[in-house]
């Protein structure tokens, strides 16, 4: 088996070349700077049509190749092909610009002192990542002062944007995506924040929940009647274990439900839960009463095997 020939690394610096190519507009070639363009010339050839050469593209820049000192090095953030995700993946994460110390859009090179440096379209990354609580609490102390004299106390003004609200609705959403999104039980919700020094009690948790649902519940109408346009429906349900379950006085059910609910239509699922005296079935055929007239009856997919719903 004939065995590849080893290329060697190449380094070439653009920017060094750039600069060349722009000097020679004005004025005729140094010497030294014919020989780096022919070098690199050279060393371009090399790699397109390889041929025997014994001159290293290296040697031609020599010390004076931009970058040689360690400030302004980039080193690797990370060995290739380990896996890890890149800067563009962590799209919720706060970006801070960060600008050169030493130097500026059209400044001088401090290395060779001869061209100038400009900004590149793609800064360097740096990826850092600290934890936090799941909720966040701050506690703003108002200035108080008392007169001496008429005992009048003076109190600092709110910030403007503080809200009037101890819990503003950022804190609602987070607690409905644990629990629901999540699956993060209130209790150890509660538990891990009061570790953490900020009290989130169960019962409170439940309340900020049950009224944010009240201000998202057409969202939640608009989900089901798009969910009974599905082609197929599954269903299944399971018992639930509900503390205080407010009844009608003729209801005899003794049994409380959890019913899962997901319609399919285009490629595209719509997942429903309900919590409550009806079973799987009852649930369903709720939601099919919003399925518009005259379209076709849905497959109904549950543990009882495939129909079709009429």
């Amino acid at each position: 088996m004939k065995k590849k020939p080893n290329r060697r690394r190449i380094d070439v610096n653009v920017e060094e070349l750039d600069r060349i190519i722009d000097d020679a507009r004005s004025a005729p070639l140094s010497e030294s700077d014919g020989e780096k363009l022919k070098s690199a010339l050279h060393a371009l050839a090399e790699r397109l049509l390889p041929q025997p050469k014994t001159e290293k593209i290296s040697s031609v820049f020599g010390a004076e190749e931009p970058a040689a000192s360690g400030e302004d090095r980039e080193p690797s953030d990370s060995p290739a092909g380990h896996g890890r995700n890149g800067a563009d993946a962590y799209r919720g994460a706060e970006k801070v610009e960060i600008a050169h110390a030493k130097l500026a859009h059209g400044d001088r090179c401090p290395d060779c002192i001869k061209g100038k440096v400009y900004a590149q379209k793609e800064p360097r990354a740096l990826v850092r990542i600290t934890g936090q609580a799941p909720l966040a609490a701050t506690v703003y102390e108002l200035e108080r002062l008392r007169c001496n004299a008429c005992g009048q106390v003076f109190t600092a003004e709110e910030p403007e944007d503080v809200g009037p609200e101890k819990y503003d609705e950022t804190a609602a959403a987070m607690i409905a995506q644990l629990k629901y999104g999540s699956g993060v039980p209130f209790h150890r919700l509660e538990r891990m924040e009061e570790l953490l020094g900020i009290p989130l009690p169960a019962a409170t948790q439940w309340e900020l929940v049950e009224e944010t649902a009240e201000v998202i519940q057409p969202a939640h109408e608009e989900l089901m009647r798009q969910a009974a346009q599905g082609e197929v429906l599954h269903n299944d349900d399971t018992s639930m274990r509900v503390l205080h379950l407010e009844r009608e006085p003729s209801d005899e059910r003794t049994g409380v439900f959890t019913s899962g609910i997901v319609s399919t239509a285009s490629g595209c699922q719509i997942a429903l839960y309900f919590t409550g005296r009806q079973h799987a079935g009852e649930n369903l055929a709720d939601i099919v009463k919003r399925r518009t007239p005259g379209r076709s009856a849905p497959i109904q997919m549950c543990s009882y095997g495939l129909t079709a719903h009429q």
